[in-house]
Order: C-alpha cells, then structure tokens, then sequence
C-alpha cells in the first residue's frame, strides 16, 4: 500500500476543513522529515495503528545478472 503525500493532504483537508492547506502541509512536512531523521540516526519509529519504521543494515554480497 503507497500513500501520495498529495492524497495525504487531500485526505487531512477533508477531515479538517478548519485548517489551512498550507499549514497542513508545513505539518505532515515536520512529520515526515522528523521520521526520515529518526531513521538516519538508526532509531525505531513506531507509529501506533498504522505501523513501526525501523532499518536494517545487510552485509554486502555477489550476485548475478542471469
């Protein structure tokens, strides 16, 4: 399942018509970078009723292309 940011936004304007685009933007913005942050500093992300962000270090290895 992939969510558009652009369809996100959508979604959250139809669910609050009190808010600003803009300002719903700037939100899902600091959300989304502040889970790309977590990410890179090797932190779990856990998001409750919806899911949990986490990464995973694989070693390298040889492989063809058949």
């Amino acid at each position: 399942m992939a969510i558009v940011k652009s369809n996100l936004l959508r979604d959250l304007s139809k669910n609050y018509p009190n808010f600003l685009k803009k300002d719903l933007e700037k939100f899902t913005n600091i959300i989304l970078n502040e889970i790309k942050n977590s990410l890179k500093r090797g932190e779990r992300v856990e998001l409750r009723g919806f899911g949990v962000f986490s990464t995973k270090i694989q070693k390298a290895r040889i492989s063809r292309n058949p």
